[in-house]
């Protein structure tokens, strides 16, 4: 399979998984093309020119020819200038590395991701909260996440790839999407009546399971194994956490339950104060369920090895 088809699914399969819905996600990018075209010309020119043709701002081929034949893939939550050095060790002692499949975005994908964040707005405005609160809670964040990822050396692991000449991708939202339908999709269905019955149900995930094995299983951190459920909200997506405002509208709209892949201790102290309950399904594993569904649709259209480092374990659901 050749790397701008692996690509081309990723992006695609993200869509039809977006929370958002299809409808959402075409406006999303008919606003990236309005956007564009009004800039001047010398800032069109560095315009992301890849937002005016799917939102996933954190979802990039990094280094590497369109054109590659792509038949083995280093597939790690976090690809960076070790995994990079550990794959060219890899293609030393003889074993084929064709792509880095990295999860959590680096070079422009890092530089950008915050862009991502904007698909919250729908989210939150479909779980009940008013579009007018949504959009403004968030364009402050947005804007907070925006001045901390400016910093960064963004281009430390891409030079790396660079140089020793391996492809390199990131699939971050799109894979995130698979996690947060398919959780939100299998809660709907399975309708817990309390806590501990969703501490069940992600056990029984081998995700999770695995997750647990190594000392870090999903946790109730508000809220008491007995208590009820109520409405549930899956939130594990749109590049990173949202305001630490909204939990007081996701209450008032009648959320009573959080799955989150992770928490911050404000968020959480707001959360608390609107008395929800959260449970942390778990960073890296929640991760692991999205790139393997992922990975899952990618094996659909194409025979592969997949080498695995780095957080990330390979379970097949197909």
């Amino acid at each position: 399979m050749k790397l701008s088809d692996i690509y081309k699914t990723v992006v695609d399969f993200g869509i039809k998984n977006d929370p958002r819905g299809k409808d959402k996600v075409k406006k999303e990018i008919l606003r990236a093309k309005k956007e564009y075209e009004a800039l001047s010309k010398r800032n069109k020119e560095m315009y992301d020119k890849e937002r005016l043709v799917h939102p996933y701002s954190d979802t990039r081929i990094l280094f590497g020819k369109n054109d590659v034949e792509v038949k083995t893939l280093l597939v790690g939550v976090d690809i960076e200038v070790g995994e990079i050095v550990l794959a060219d060790r890899l293609r030393e002692k003889g074993e084929r590395v064709d792509l880095l499949f990295g999860h959590h975005p680096e070079g422009a994908a890092l530089a950008g991701f915050f862009n991502v964040m904007y698909m919250q707005i729908d989210i939150l405005n479909k779980m009940g909260v008013p579009i007018n609160v949504a959009e403004s809670l968030m364009h402050e964040r947005i804007k907070e996440v925006e001045r901390k990822v400016l910093p960064a050396n963004h281009m430390r692991s891409v030079d790396a790839a660079r140089i020793l000449n391996i492809p390199f991708m990131t699939c971050h939202t799109p894979a995130d999407n698979c996690v947060a339908s398919y959780l939100q999709k299998l809660i709907d269905k399975k309708k817990p009546e309390t806590l501990d019955d969703i501490l069940d149900i992600l056990n029984g995930i081998p995700e999770y399971k695995e997750s647990g094995r190594q000392n870090c299983q999903a946790k109730i951190i508000r809220g008491a194994s007995s208590s009820k459920a109520g409405k549930v909200f899956v939130d594990m997506t749109g590049g990173t956490e949202g305001s630490k405002d909204i939990f007081a509208k996701l209450s008032q709209s009648g959320v009573s339950t959080l799955i989150c892949m992770h928490l911050g201790e404000e968020h959480f102290k707001k959360a608390q104060a609107e008395h929800m309950n959260v449970i942390i399904a778990g960073h890296i594993a929640s991760d692991n369920v999205g790139l393997n569904i992922m990975l899952d649709e990618l094996e659909s259209r194409g025979k592969f090895k997949i080498l695995t480092c780095s957080g990330f374990r390979r379970f097949k659901r197909k």
